[in-house]
């Protein structure tokens, strides 16, 4: 079996093509693997997975290398991204969570994490893990002494249990809003969080669900929010409910993007930035005198600017879960952002969760009169691109020509994760913009902010054209 390992396994996570990167067999192998590389021998470790029609088979698959290898397989059986990374944290054991995110049907993925869902990276761990799965599925591997067990554990009812400790909704104003979980997780864990589908008791919300029925063919839209054309549905069904926002989860609920009551899309820098300040003023009233908030390079430059006015302290990190919850962990960061509407927490053992962001703003937006327009202006960003993907041959290629005639012109350069080109000018105008490889997709990626719209357009016409020379 040829397979193109470091095609695959990404810089913190696999992600590859059902049947043809991803089988039973590499799965099998990469479990062994985790287990022989982690030291997981004789202790237990959380299975999970999405919708997809490959996943249950690869979580079986997986449980079958573990268990092989000694360890003990607790299936969580369905479960988002954010719900499997709770149950590595409360059972305090390593997880494996088999979902492809955003990424079309035919794809699939495993995240994988250390007890207490600590990140593993190619640089802590994950090289290793691949590098032994290869050996491993050309040569075979013996089954331990002591195989280990499989189990079934359910997690979702403590996990809604914990998200609605850590933000209480109770005594906001009633809210309605729209949830498009574009036949994702979404759509199995709102119902749990938001609803009273376990029991836990009513919430002042009014729930209007968009395509809640499980399916990884996505019959519907795909699950990637950050794409404009996937938030159409949702945008029309808040106008037309007269909801007060609407909310729209990625394929494993990890990500959750924000609609507001006109319709228009709130920036996920903006979102970062509610969020941030309600941490900030938590992680205050706990003692800290100066808490430390984590963004993603790719962030407005409203979002630093705002985390410094609220007295905390900000620090820029890669781009990658696995690199900003290990920052997060030596800082000790009370929370985390990303441009791509990811957003991390302390106090849900340093990862990411979309729920729990959403529930901030609802937080928010319901414990004052301010709509959810209005409640964004405050936090208004610059202008800025999003993100623009192109289809290049050679990314290195195209990157350094744009790094030498950006550099000839006078700009400022930063490598510190993929290219960043920033200028200044003598009246106070800005801006920059940053291009980078994706580390799951054959695209290079440019993001860019100004102080103005036009200086943003030239901006974004002049790098195109380099780009594209």
């Amino acid at each position: 079996m040829s397979i193109n390992w470091n095609s695959i396994v990404k810089a913190y996570d696999v992600r590859g093509l059902v049947g043809t990167d991803l089988t039973v067999e590499v799965v099998q192998a990469i479990a062994a693997a985790f287990v022989d590389v982690v030291g997981l021998a004789g202790k237990n470790v959380v299975i999970g997975h999405d919708m997809r029609e490959s996943s249950p088979a690869f979580a079986a698959a997986f449980a079958s290398g573990v268990t092989a290898r000694g360890a003990n397989a607790l299936m969580l059986g369905l479960c988002s991204t954010d719900e499997c990374y709770f149950a590595s944290g409360q059972l305090d054991a390593a997880s494996a969570m088999f979902t492809a995110s955003h990424n079309p049907s035919t794809y699939n993925g495993i995240k994988l994490s250390r007890a207490g869902a600590q990140a593993i990276s190619l640089e802590t761990g994950l090289a290793d893990i691949r590098d032994l799965a290869a050996r491993y599925l050309e040569h075979g591997f013996q089954t331990a002494d002591q195989p280990g067990s499989v189990s079934s554990h359910s997690s979702l009812g403590d996990y809604a249990k914990f998200l609605r400790q850590m933000v209480n909704l109770e005594a906001i104003r009633p809210l309605r809003i729209v949830v498009d979980a574009a036949n994702g997780m979404g759509g199995h864990t709102t119902p749990a969080v938001l609803a009273n589908a376990l029991g836990l008791g009513e919430l002042p919300l009014e729930i209007i669900e968009l395509y809640f029925e499980l399916d990884g063919s996505f019959p519907n839209h795909e699950a990637n929010p950050l794409d404009p054309k996937n938030l159409v549905d949702l945008q029309a069904a808040v106008v037309s409910h007269g909801a007060d926002l609407g909310l729209a989860f990625d394929g494993d609920a990890d990500r959750c993007f924000v609609v507001d009551e006109l319709g228009q899309p709130v920036s996920p820098s903006t979102i970062g930035a509610i969020v941030a300040v309600r941490e900030i003023d938590r992680a205050r009233a706990l003692g800290e005198a100066q808490p430390t908030v984590l963004y993603g390079h790719l962030t407005s430059r409203r979002f630093a600017e705002t985390v410094l006015a609220n007295g905390a302290l900000a620090d820029r990190t890669r781009v990658g879960h696995s690199f900003i919850k290990a920052q997060m962990a030596q800082t000790g960061a009370v929370f985390g952002a990303e441009h791509s509407a990811h957003y991390y927490f302390r106090d849900f053992w340093f990862a990411d969760s979309g729920m729990l962001a959403a529930m901030h703003v609802m937080k928010a937006l319901g414990s004052g009169s301010q709509t959810m327009s209005e409640l964004a202006a405050s936090y208004r960003n610059y202008p800025s691109s999003g993100e623009i993907n192109q289809v290049v041959k050679d990314s290195k290629a195209v990157i350094a020509r744009v790094e030498s005639q950006f550099a000839e012109r006078g700009a400022s350069l930063d490598v510190f994760d993929g290219l960043t080109v920033s200028s200044t000018t003598q009246d106070g105008q800005w801006w920059w913009f940053n291009l980078r490889s994706s580390n799951t997709e054959p695209l290079l990626r440019l993001n860019a902010e100004a102080s103005s719209q036009t200086a943003l357009e030239q901006l974004i016409g002049d790098v195109l054209a380099v780009i594209g020379s």
